[in-house]
């Protein structure tokens, strides 16, 4: 169970920001590995994408204003190291491969996984340590990517590959890999090992932006209309909405603008890829 005394850090900032305490906690998996998770204040703001923001689409719409409490988060997402080890304790609904990422190593993002497995790792983590992990909601999501920034990214109004890991070189199809009259910058054609790159947000959280998609726990709806204001997850029952769970913050496979804060994707839940991985958080009992 969380047993470590909470610890103070001052993340590396990249845009102006009041400072602010960021408190840690850590999660031992076993005597080496442990999942550390940050405290996400209580708070509100404003979910989705003002109609101006560049390569915005119809389903980050209508904004609306939504109330989050508190919870905590994975600081990172869950890595290969973290991964073998939930994946050996005991099932609770069906089997997880040891080791199903196509980038092989200990510090890099858990990738190749559904959101099945994704929900099954989380299931097998509360067994075991009698507290309630689980997906976030797409609304904690959102809202603790952007840590209290309006911005299309956190560190700002634009994204570099020295601060992140996407697609930053221009493409094929005559996409560019710049945003918003930001540079370009490399395309490494595979992950990077968690917290590389020494950026956090102002609630402390690492590669919110790239890397991996990160499953949520929502169905998914075509936009905001009628979406809770609670921040609790936003569940369908049409054909569409049940067969499809929202994926965030974009991966290193992709271009710039599916890594803005309130960019929504979808997949399947069974969907294995090579860029989809998730992070847990943990929620009051």
């Amino acid at each position: 169970m969380v047993s470590s005394p909470p610890t103070e850090s001052n993340p590396k900032c990249h845009i102006d920001r009041e400072p602010i305490e960021v408190i840690s906690v850590q999660q031992p998996l076993n005597n080496d590995v442990s999942l550390v998770l940050v405290q996400i204040p209580e708070g509100d703001f404003m979910m989705g994408s003002p109609e101006d923001e560049l390569e915005r689409s119809d389903a980050e719409g209508p904004q609306h204003p939504v109330h989050i409490q508190e919870f905590w988060m994975g600081q990172y997402p869950v890595t290969q190291a973290e991964w073998r080890i939930v994946a050996s304790y005991r099932k609770v609904n069906h089997d997880l491969a040891a080791a199903p990422s196509e980038f092989k190593g200990d510090r890099l993002p858990v990738e190749n996984v559904s959101w099945d497995d994704a929900v099954e790792f989380c299931q097998r983590l509360s067994q075991n340590t009698g507290l309630n992990y689980r997906l976030p909601t797409e609304a904690e999501w959102e809202y603790a990517c952007r840590a209290k920034t309006t911005t299309p990214f956190h560190f700002g109004k634009t994204i570099t590959t020295e601060y992140a890991n996407y697609r930053g070189t221009d493409d094929e199809y005559g996409n560019s890999g710049s945003y918003g009259g930001g540079p370009k910058g490399g395309y490494r054609e595979e992950t990077t090992s968690v917290g590389s790159f020494e950026v956090t947000n102002h609630f402390g959280l690492a590669d919110m932006h790239g890397n991996v998609w990160e499953w949520c726990q929502d169905h998914w709806h075509d936009n905001y209309k009628d979406a809770p204001s609670d921040g609790s997850a936003w569940l369908g029952n049409t054909p569409q909405s049940i067969n499809m769970r929202v994926i965030r913050g974009g991966s290193w496979l992709d271009r710039p603008w599916y890594c803005r804060s309130a960019y929504r994707g979808r997949n399947p839940p069974g969907l294995r890829h090579l860029n989809l991985g998730f992070r847990v958080v943990l929620a009051p009992q």
